[in-house]
């Protein structure tokens, strides 16, 4: 009865042994290998075993035939994986060892994407997401990735992606700064809300939040006691937006559109206006102006 017992537990240590082997990664001996494996790896969208024997073939054969198109390719692996710190990390790692390799290019691109698609997850796919009111940090950093990529390579064969990205960004970064502006204006912030305005005046001038930050100087010098200027800002925008929304049928300028009238209730006044209902919705023509919102068919008519 023993020797049957020890039979039957060799059975089931050997068992057991020969699964673990079978679902063990094979070991690669040689540069080729470890590259072959990796690529069929990424077909697999198997990221992370791909991203580990990229590093093994770059650690064992740091002069290999495959070395440098090993390093781009980690690149991609981590871009695919989601990490964008690693993704920059290792672009200017890359960047850094071969300044003058013909796809030098492409690491400045991939972190310009990287940057560009950094935080948007699953959420993002399935809620609808304002990206403007969102953290800007990224969406700068991006923005300044493509730009180091034009201005060095503008020739690049992801020049024309980037130039699209980037146009992207900056209207997406003025109307962050419109957003900023009518926070101001609900807390009082006259000062910091017109600068806004002007800055998007400076730097954005041809994004289609362009409407919305001459509105915001129309009203930011009004509420601050400064008619010239007020004006000069209305003018212009009568000339090149006379359908602005805060503008009346007699092309006067509403200045109840978008600001708080000065009477606040005790709840706004207690919650920081945080909770009070009849808070103005601020500068918004995104629906007007932007060319994504022209492009929307007509709801289908009721049968």
């Amino acid at each position: 009865m023993r020797i049957l017992q020890v039979l039957l537990l060799g059975g089931l240590i050997l068992f057991l042994s020969a699964c673990a082997n079978k679902d063990r990664e094979p070991e690669y001996t040689s540069e080729a290998d470890l590259y072959d494996a990796a690529q069929s790896q990424m077909r697999r969208s198997q990221w992370e075993t791909a991203i580990s024997n990229l590093q093994a073939l770059e650690e064992n054969f740091p002069f290999g035939t495959y070395a440098e198109q090993a390093q781009l390719e980690l690149i991609y692996a981590y871009f695919r994986s989601g990490d964008a710190a690693m993704v920059s990390a290792t672009a200017d790692r890359f960047i850094r060892l071969h300044p003058q390799h013909r796809n030098v290019d492409y690491a400045y691109y991939m972190k310009g994407l990287s940057s560009f698609t950094e935080g948007r997850g699953m959420f993002e796919r399935v809620l609808p997401t304002d990206l403007t009111q969102r953290d800007p940090g990224a969406a700068r950093e991006s923005l300044d990735h493509f730009a180091q990529l034009l201005s060095r390579y503008p020739d690049s064969i992801y020049a024309s992606d980037a130039k699209r990205r980037m146009l992207y960004l900056r209207n997406l970064l003025a109307r962050y700064e419109i957003h900023v502006a009518n926070y101001y204006f609900k807390r009082g912030a006259y000062v910091a809300a017109t600068n806004r305005g002007r800055y998007v005046l400076e730097n954005f001038n041809s994004s289609p939040a362009m409407p919305d930050a001459l509105a915001v100087m129309v009203q930011g010098y009004h509420l601050l006691d400064m008619p010239e200027l007020s004006n000069q800002m209305l003018e212009i925008l009568k000339l090149n937006y006379p359908d602005h929304p805060a503008l009346n049928s007699n092309g006067t300028f509403d200045y109840q559109y978008a600001a708080d009238s000065g009477e606040r209730s005790w709840i706004s006044l207690a919650t920081f206006g945080l909770f009070d209902k009849g808070e103005p919705p601020g500068f918004d023509s995104r629906e007007r102006y932007n060319p994504e919102y022209q492009d929307v068919p007509p709801p289908p008519r009721d049968a």
